[in-house]
Parts: structure tokens; sequence; C-alpha cells
């Protein structure tokens, strides 16, 4: 693999300048980051990929010059009608490689949307795993008392008496499938095989509109997702707490404009998870129009027994996020009052 190759492996925006600043060379995280393809970038005068900045002009035009070695700065990218905010890393190239000047370009957003969810997702292993060993020290004791309320009723001379064991027995037990929630998710290897995610998806649209009559479940798929190895049980799991999660929100506060539900898959490149770099990854995006994450809870939506839902147990996101985990991927969100986003992102080669 030869140098200008290797740009393609890195997930931050790459730009090869000639020395008149004329892009003569991009990565394939150019393509995604500026939203036009190769050919259009290749031959473009770097600086007008950006808004209007005189001081990232003059960085451009000293490296390319080689009067510049290096230089940081905070710039603006055109989205549609807004622009993104991007830290631009500008180096000469005078001498090495044959080209005048690297650009490399890194959105700040997503970035920081990332780096959140890793902390997070290394807090929320931890918390996990907490969870897990005092699930299994409730476990026995659980089962003890739950045998003695049985054996009690068995010897009780009055039923009315027995409302008071029955009450027992039935907390045990809704106890008991807590205590399994905590504990089930890794208690067996997974089952990898060839699968299509539109399948997943489709089970799950039909499982929550069977439960959810009024809300509304929109498709947009991508039809050239490929094929890959996972474990169907467990993303079908991993998506339908997710979306179970949506409908039940705006069950409660439905929202004025009728309740709905995207579900949109698509194909990310250049995506790091789980600190791992991967040329390509599966999103399935979950959007809903409800009232959004409230703003207390947002640093802490993925952790065990967290929720904002009257009756919730605060596992389904939180088991979702551990279910990706195992495949190597993340689970990640943004959200504002009417406009809520879950992106499932899974490495299309399981690692």
């Amino acid at each position: 693999m030869n140098t200008g190759d290797s740009y393609d492996l890195l997930a931050t925006t790459v730009l090869l300048l000639d020395r008149d600043g004329i892009v003569v060379r991009v990565n394939s995280a150019a393509q995604d980051l500026f939203g036009r393809s190769r050919r259009h970038l290749e031959g473009q005068m770097a600086i007008a990929l950006f808004d209007p900045d005189p001081p990232l002009a003059q960085s451009f035009l000293h490296a390319c010059e080689g009067t510049l070695e290096s230089c940081r700065q905070v710039a603006l990218v055109p989205k549609g009608s807004n622009s993104s905010e991007v830290s631009v890393t500008t180096v000469s190239l005078l001498g090495h490689e044959g080209w005048a000047a690297l650009v490399e370009v890194a959105d700040l957003e997503s970035r920081l949307v990332v780096d959140r969810t890793q902390r997070l997702a290394q807090a929320i292993a931890g918390q996990h795993e907490l969870l897990r060993n005092l699930a299994h020290e409730v476990k026995n004791p659980l089962g003890g008392l739950r045998g003695a309320a049985q054996l009690l009723e068995a010897e009780l001379p009055d039923d009315r008496l027995k409302e008071y064991t029955g009450v027992i027995i039935s907390e045990a037990d809704r106890l008991q499938v807590l205590v399994d929630r905590l504990t089930t998710p890794q208690a067996s290897p997974m089952q990898l095989s060839l699968m299509n995610i539109h399948e997943v998806c489709e089970r799950v649209c039909a499982l929550v509109q069977a439960e959810f009559k009024t809300v509304e479940i929109i498709r947009d798929y991508d039809a050239s997702m490929p094929e890959f190895s996972a474990d169907s049980a467990r993303l079908v799991q991993a998506l339908l707490n997710v979306v179970r999660n949506a409908a039940q929100v705006m069950q409660e506060e439905p929202p004025h404009d009728g309740p709905h539900i995207v579900v949109k898959t698509r194909i990310a490149r250049q995506v790091m998870l789980q600190h791992r770099q991967h040329r390509s990854a599966a999103v399935i995006t979950v959007i809903d129009n409800g009232p959004g994450v409230p703003t207390d809870l947002k640093d802490k939506i993925f952790h065990p027994l967290v929720t904002g839902r009257s009756g919730g147990t605060g596992l389904g996101l939180s088991l979702a996020q551990d279910l990706l985990a195992q495949h190597g991927g993340l689970l990640e969100f943004e959200s504002r009052a009417g406009h809520t986003e879950f992106r499932l992102m899974l490495p299309l080669e399981l690692t």
C-alpha cells in the first residue's frame, strides 16, 4: 500500500494540496464530511471548501509555500443552510511526499459525541459488572424467600391469609425477572451467522407496531447494505429496546403532530468503535418526534436502573448498549424536544 492509499484508513478527513492550494488528493472520509464525491473535490481550491476565513486562507498559502510548518485552527464547513464547526490542521509537505501541503479536518461535534459515548461505555461496563455481582448475591436468598412463602401458604388454614403470601411470591418473581435481565446479556456465547440487518428491522417494526397501534413507523432503508456476521437475536433485542422505549415515551407524552418513529439504515465510513478503527459500519438510526431526553438524564441515560418514565426499569437502553458492545459496536444519541435520534453502530466485519 502506498502512502496515498494509507490515508483512506484514517477516520479524519485528509486533503493533499499542490503549490497553488488546489486539492490533488482526498481520502474516503473527505467525501462524507464535505458531502461530495472524490471527483468533485479534487481540482478545487482547498479554501473554497470552507466558509470564508482569511486566516485559514493564509495558513493554506504559507503551508504550500513552505513558510508555515504546521498550524491548527477552527473553521466552518458548509452543510446545507448551516455550517459545521471543524478542527483544521495544516502541515507543509514541501520536500516530502511530492505534495505541497496536507490539511487534516476533524468534525468537532462528531468527535465530542463519540468521545463522550465511549467514556460513558467504559463507566457503564464497570457498573454492569458490579450489578451482575450483586444480582448473583441476591439470587439465592430470593429463591429461598419464595420457597418459604410457598411452604407457608400450603400450611395456612385461612385462605384470606394466602393473599399476603401471594404478594410475597409475586414480588419475588418480579425481582427474579429483574435479576435475570441483569445477568443474562453475557450469560451465553454469541450465536453468529450471516444476516440481513433489514430482516432485524422488519421484525422489530412489526412487534412495536402490534403493541403501539397509534405510533406510525416509517422505514428508510439503504438497499445497498451488505449482509454481515452477527447474533441476530441479540440485535433484535437491542433494537427492540430502543424502538419500544421511543414508543413508550410518546405514549406517555403524545406529540401534537402525532407520534411517529423513523427506522433508517445507512453505511458509515471510517468509524471508530470500541477504540478500533473500522473502514465501514452499519448504522441503524431510530428517530422519534417525542419530548426528547430530559436534560438531567442526558449524561446518564445509558446507566442501568436510570429512567425518566413512570414504571420504567431503566434497563432497556443500558442492555442495548451492552448487546452492541458485545459486537464491538456502540449506541449513541442526540436529543432535543421534538427530535431524538438513537444510532446503533455495528462494524461490518466483526473483530
